[in-house]
C-alpha cells in the first residue's frame, strides 16, 4: 500500500509539472501580447489601491508582485496563472485523499478536471477568475477540517477566514461558496444537530470581516463602483420578464455543454450508471454543499433577478466535481476500464494545448496579436523627441493605456480614463490615439 501510494504521488507530481510546462510554454510561444484581463490587472497593479472600477484588488496585487520581481516578461504572467491553478490542484488532491483514504481515487478525481476547459484552455489569461482558484480550494480544504473533527482548531478557523477574505477580494462571486458552506454548518448545527456550536467558528467571521474593512472603506468612498459594474455586466439593469426564464436555462445548457468531456471520462471509468444518494452520509453531504449548492444558488440568482450568468464566472465552481462523482460512483469503477480512462485523459490533456496553439497561430485579430511592444516603442520615440525625462503616468482605457504602462521602460502609473485634472496639473504631457502620457 505504501509503495502504491508513493507511485501515485509521483504520478501526481509528474502531472502537475507537465501541466505547468505546457500551459506556460504554449501561450508564451504562440501569443504576441498578453491577454486583455492580464493587461488590465497590470494596469491596476501599477497604481495599487483597495479596489478598481471593475473588480476588487487581489488579481492586481499578485501581478504587481511578479512585475516588481521579473518586470515585463510575458511568460512570467503565464507562469503566475499556472502557479494559481496548481495550488488549487494540490489542495483538491489533498482533500480527495481526506475523503477516500485512497491515493488512486484521489488522483482520478484530480485528472478528471483536465476535461473541464476552465482548468486548461482558459488558464493562460491571469484574471479574477483564476485568482480565486487557490483560495476556493483552500477554503474547502480547511472547512472540511473543521467539519469532520470534534475538536475545532483555532488555526483552521483562522485560515478559513483568511482565505475566504482573499478569495472575496479576488472576485465577489466567491460569496457563493461561502454562503453554501455557512448553510452546511447551519444545517448540521441547528437543524440536524449532529454537531455542537463552538465559539471558535466566530473566529472565521471575525478574520474575514477585519480583512475586508479597507476594501469596504474604499467601496464607500468610490460610490460602490465595482458592485455597479458587476450588475451592469449581468444585464440586471435592463432585464425583462422573459429574462427570468431564458437566462437561467441558457445558463444550465451552457454548464451541461462544458461538462460533456467530463461526463465522457466518467463513462470511460465506470461499469454502469447505478448509485444511491444517502444524505446521512457525512462526506457526501459536504460534497453536495460545496459542489451543487453554489451552482443552484447561481441558477436561483438568475431566476430571481433575470440576470445573465457569464460562462467564465463559473471557473472555480467545478474544482471538486471530480471528487464528488468519483465518490458517488466509486463502487462502480471498473479496474478493467482504467486503460480506457487514461487514454481518454491523455487525449484531452494534449488536445487542449493543440487547439489553443492552432487558434492562437491561425487567428490574427485577437487581443494577443496586439502589437503592444511596437506601439510602446513608437510612443517612447515621440516622447523622447520633445522631453528628456521619464514618463510618469498614462491615462486611457485599461487595454491601450495598460499596454503602454506595461511595455514602456519607465512603467508609468495607470491613472484611469483621461483625467483633465491630472493633465491640467501635469508639467509635460502628450496625447496619442485616446491615450495621454505625462509627468506629474
Amino acid at each position: 500500500m505504501t509503495v502504491n501510494k508513493t507511485k501515485i504521488n509521483n504520478l501526481f507530481y509528474i502531472f502537475i509539472i507537465v501541466h505547468l510546462l505546457i500551459w506556460t510554454l504554449v501561450p508564451s510561444l504562440t501569443n504576441n501580447n498578453l491577454p486583455l484581463d492580464t493587461i488590465e490587472a497590470l494596469a491596476w497593479g501599477s497604481n495599487l489601491d483597495w479596489g478598481f472600477n471593475k473588480h476588487p484588488p487581489m488579481s492586481a496585487f499578485f501581478v504587481e508582485i511578479f512585475y516588481q520581481i521579473f518586470g515585463p516578461l510575458d511568460w512570467v504572467y503565464y507562469l503566475l496563472s499556472q502557479i494559481f491553478v496548481l495550488i488549487s490542484f494540490y489542495y483538491v488532491f489533498k482533500f480527495a485523499y481526506e475523503i477516500f483514504k485512497n491515493a488512486k481515487l484521489s488522483l482520478i478525481s484530480l485528472l478528471l478536471l483536465e476535461s473541464i476547459y476552465f482548468y486548461n484552455f482558459t488558464t493562460p489569461e491571469f484574471n479574477v477568475n483564476v485568482s480565486q482558484l487557490p483560495f476556493w480550494s483552500l477554503v474547502v480544504y480547511y472547512s472540511w477540517k473543521i467539519y469532520e473533527t470534534k475538536e475545532i482548531k483555532f488555526i483552521d478557523c483562522f485560515l478559513v477566514g483568511l482565505f475566504a477574505a482573499l478569495g472575496f477580494l479576488s472576485k465577489y462571486l466567491f460569496i457563493y461558496l461561502l454562503v453554501s458552506i455557512d448553510l452546511l454548518f447551519i444545517w448540521i448545527i441547528f437543524i440536524k444537530k449532529t454537531k455542537k456550536f463552538d465559539f471558535k467558528y466566530l473566529i472565521t467571521i471575525e478574520v474575514f470581516l477585519v480583512l475586508l474593512v479597507p476594501h469596504f472603506i474604499w467601496l464607500f468612498n468610490n460610490d460602490f463602483v465595482t458592485i455597479l459594474y458587476g450588475l451592469k455586466r449581468s444585464g440586471l439593469e435592463a432585464s425583462a420578464i422573459l429574462d427570468h426564464i431564458q437566462y437561467p436555462f441558457i445558463f444550465l445548457f451552457k454548464q451541461l455543454g462544458i461538462l460533456i468531456p467530463f461526463f465522457f471520462l466518467i463513462f470511460l471509468l465506470i461499469k454502469k450508471i447505478r448509485f444511491k444518494i444517502n444524505l446521512n452520509d457525512k462526506k457526501l453531504l459536504f460534497l453536495i454543499f460545496i459542489n451543487i449548492l453554489p451552482i443552484i444558488l447561481m441558477f436561483m440568482t438568475s431566476v430571481i433577478t433575470g440576470s445573465k450568468i457569464r460562462t467564465m464566472w463559473m471557473t472555480p465552481f467545478y474544482l471538486f466535481f471530480g471528487v464528488l462523482f468519483v465518490y458517488i460512483f466509486q463502487s462502480q469503477i471498473d479496474i478493467k476500464k482504467m486503460n480506457s480512462f487514461f487514454y481518454g485523459f491523455i487525449f484531452l490533456f494534449f488536445l487542449s494545448p493543440i487547439l489553443y496553439s492552432f487558434e492562437s497561430i491561425n487567428k490574427t485579430d485577437k487581443r494577443t496579436d496586439y502589437p503592444g511592444k511596437e506601439i510602446a516603442a513608437k510612443v517612447q520615440f515621440i516622447w523622447d523627441k520633445d522631453f528628456d525625462k521619464e514618463i510618469e503616468f498614462v491615462t486611457g482605457n485599461e487595454w491601450k493605456a495598460g499596454n503602454l504602462s506595461y511595455h514602456l521602460k519607465s512603467r508609468p502609473k495607470w491613472e484611469g480614463f483621461t483625467n483633465d485634472e491630472i493633465l491640467n496639473n501635469s508639467s509635460q504631457f502628450i496625447c496619442v490615439d485616446d491615450v495621454c502620457l505625462g509627468r506629474y
